[in-house]
């Protein structure tokens, strides 16, 4: 059972309250915005909670055991600390929220009610709505290493290995939202930089980061597809780096990086097709050895 002070329970007893919440959110670049639905800012834990232009609460559910409880939240783009460029450029994933219920003429008198990270963000013309998911979350991610055929290492980090170097541009044209191309990736083969990651260095979209869906040689350029569309219109003359992309297969591992050695995938298990297949009269080869040999 939640212990409630007893300053805030001698108020809740009240007739009257003078109750309202208060979100914290923390960045994972370490920046922290406070936010209140109450009409005035108010200021606890060194943290300022603006007023008015900030979020409400939409919806709130509790869950037993290990269940992920939540709830959402609704703010306007208007709000201080908050605009949909930020949230474009994913500055919000997964950032860490604490709601307070707080009895906004002492501020020392206050609740907090739960501890969690914003989910899934549904952007609309004037405003947002954010999930809010509880600290239960954790239980329904994977960790440690899965036996599959592909790698689980992310391209040029500590267990892949591979030395990235990432080549950097200049747009020469665009359709404005997902497709560039560029002359510094000329001489690149088709789906080189397929699967790879591009980040704007100068222009409207500096800083965001978005995945290549597809790459391909445009004459004398290299033309990409993005997955995710910038909040700014990609313009002639932004500047990018983009480095290769890896399907995560053992095949492009070796061919294409000649990091076959340090593979972290497992290629050599046997698909559903071999497992389910059966034994057919004259098969060889069925003896527990290798298939690889």
């Amino acid at each position: 059972m939640r212990a409630i002070p007893s300053a805030l329970q001698d108020h809740l007893d009240q007739n009257a309250t003078t109750l309202c919440r208060c979100w914290s959110l923390t960045r994972r670049d370490g920046v922290v915005l406070g936010f209140t639905d109450h009409d005035l800012p108010l200021t606890f834990d060194g943290i300022v909670f603006a007023a008015a232009t900030g979020l409400e609460a939409a919806e709130t559910a509790a869950e037993l055991g290990f269940a992920i409880g939540g709830g959402e939240v609704a703010g306007a783009f208007a709000a201080t600390g908050l605009n949909e460029a930020d949230l474009t450029r994913c500055l919000y994933d997964d950032v860490r929220v604490s709601v307070w219920l707080v009895n906004w003429a002492e501020v020392s008198q206050r609740l907090l009610l739960e501890t969690g990270f914003v989910g899934e963000i549904r952007r609309g013309d004037l405003g947002f709505t954010a999930e809010v998911r509880g600290l239960a979350k954790a239980f329904d991610e994977e960790r440690g290493r899965l036996y599959m055929r592909s790698c689980s290492a992310d391209l040029g980090d500590a267990r892949c290995g591979v030395g990235l170097s990432a080549v950097a541009g200049n747009v020469a044209a665009s359709d404005g939202r997902l497709g560039l191309t560029a002359a510094a990736l000329a001489g690149f083969a088709d789906g080189h930089f397929t699967g790879g990651r591009l980040v704007f260095t100068g222009g409207g979209n500096v800083g965001f980061a978005t995945e290549v869906k597809r790459h391909a040689a445009a004459g004398g350029a290299g033309a990409l597809q993005l997955w995710q569309a910038p909040p700014a219109a990609i313009a002639p003359g932004d500047t990018f780096t983009v480095s290769p992309g890896c399907d995560k297969s053992f095949a492009t591992c070796r061919a294409k990086f000649g990091n076959g050695s340090n593979f972290r995938g497992f290629p050599h298990i046997p698909g559903n097709d071999f497992i389910i297949g059966g034994v057919r009269l004259g098969d060889g080869g069925l003896d527990g050895g290798s298939l690889f040999r």
